[in-house]
Parts: C-alpha cells; structure tokens; sequence
C-alpha cells in the first residue's frame, strides 16, 4: 500500500511518535507544577499553624515516590521501542 491508498510512510509514523512524547513531556512538566504548588502550599499551612510536627512530610513523599517518581519515568526513563543498537548488543553477547 502507498500514501495514496492510506497506508502511514514512515516520516507520519516518526511525526505521531514524536507528537506523543511532547504531549507526555508537557503533561509531566504539568503534573511536577501541580505537585510542587499544592505541596508549597501545604508547607504554608503548616508554618501558619504553628510549625509543629511536619505533617506535610507525608505528601510530599507519598505523591513524590508513588506520583512523580514513575511518571517521570514513563517520560525519560524507559524505552518501549527495541533500538537497532541493543539487538547487536544482544547479538554480540549471545554469540560470545
């Protein structure tokens, strides 16, 4: 099939891949706004009230570990797609 009759080139594929990691890009950088406004202003609260024992420990590790730490790592971290460098690391490995 060609262009014409529908079928993606490979220049379309690349576009909706790279379209798709700038929205996850943008969503994460979203997400770490949204988490650090709401936790600064948890602290705020906090020292209002009187500065005792600190509460807001438990959301800020909480969302941090359990929230931004994994999205983090969809966006940068792991590679879903087998890159033609690792299938001759693997080859290499298996061969020797």
């Amino acid at each position: 099939m060609d262009e014409a009759q529908g079928a993606p080139n490979a220049d379309d594929t690349l576009r909706e891949k790279a379209v798709k990691r700038i929205k996850q890009k943008r969503d994460f950088r979203q997400h770490l706004l949204t988490y650090l406004g709401v936790n600064a202003f948890l602290v705020v609260i906090w020292a209002i009230s009187g500065a005792g024992f600190f509460w807001p420990v438990f959301p800020i590790v909480g969302w941090g570990l359990f929230g931004i730490v994994p999205h983090a790592w969809r966006v940068y971290g792991s590679r879903d797609e087998i890159t033609e460098e690792q299938i001759q690391e693997e080859m290499r490995r298996i061969d020797h």
